[in-house]
């Protein structure tokens, strides 16, 4: 199995470092003018050669996660448009800018562009920026939703073996709520006044 993380983002890293160490081969999917030279991305890409344009890095794996920044999202939708999606599992872990309102989510053009791809929404609570807001390592879950039922077990195992709590929200129409989480607690960290991001904690009683 192959893991695809496209992005450049402080996200995409850390989510392919714990992957690799958990023993999962891994491939980054870039834009054309990403600084391979920075220092914890070449010492990446040192022995195997991981990063690659976007379109290999679909065409190579069998899953795929969204870590990219908003503006290269673009390219990354003609990337799937130009290869074929066709039972690869696709987890979007991205988050619309709040201006849209959540009403042009990548989740909702997913639909359109990966018709029979396997969709899902996780780790998106974690922001691009992850984990320059969490150097203590606090936040161990993420909320994933999506529809498949085998693939949705695997998704959950992929989320677990990397050290997080995986919480099942239900459908892949629930993706734009957990964009609103996200939402929130950034509007929180703003109305505060604080350099900081704030996360929820699922509570049960």
């Amino acid at each position: 199995m192959k893991l695809g993380i496209l992005g450049g983002t402080s996200l995409a890293k850390a989510l392919g470092k714990k992957f690799i160490n958990a023993g999962i081969s891994v491939v980054f999917g870039v834009h054309p003018d990403f600084d391979v030279e920075e220092v914890e991305w070449k010492m990446l890409n040192r022995l195997h050669h991981r990063i690659c344009p976007f379109e290999s890095a679909i065409i190579q794996a069998e899953i795929l996660l969204i870590c990219s920044e908003n503006e290269h999202l673009q390219a990354i939708w003609q990337s799937f448009k130009n290869t074929d999606t066709s039972d690869k599992l696709i987890i979007d872990c991205t988050n619309t800018t709040y201006s849209n309102k959540i009403n042009h989510s990548p989740t909702k053009i997913l639909k359109r562009i990966a018709p029979k791809a396997h969709l899902f929404k996780a780790f998106n609570n974690l922001g691009m920026d992850y984990p320059l807001y969490d150097p203590l390592g606090i936040i161990k879950e993420t909320y994933f939703c999506g529809d498949e039922v085998p693939e949705k077990i695997r998704v959950k195992r992929l989320i677990e073996l990397i050290g997080f709590k995986a919480i099942d929200a239900g459908k892949f129409n629930n993706a734009t709520l957990l964009e609103a989480f996200y939402h929130l607690g950034k509007e929180i960290a703003v109305n505060k006044n604080e350099n900081s991001q704030f996360h929820f904690k699922l509570i049960s009683i």
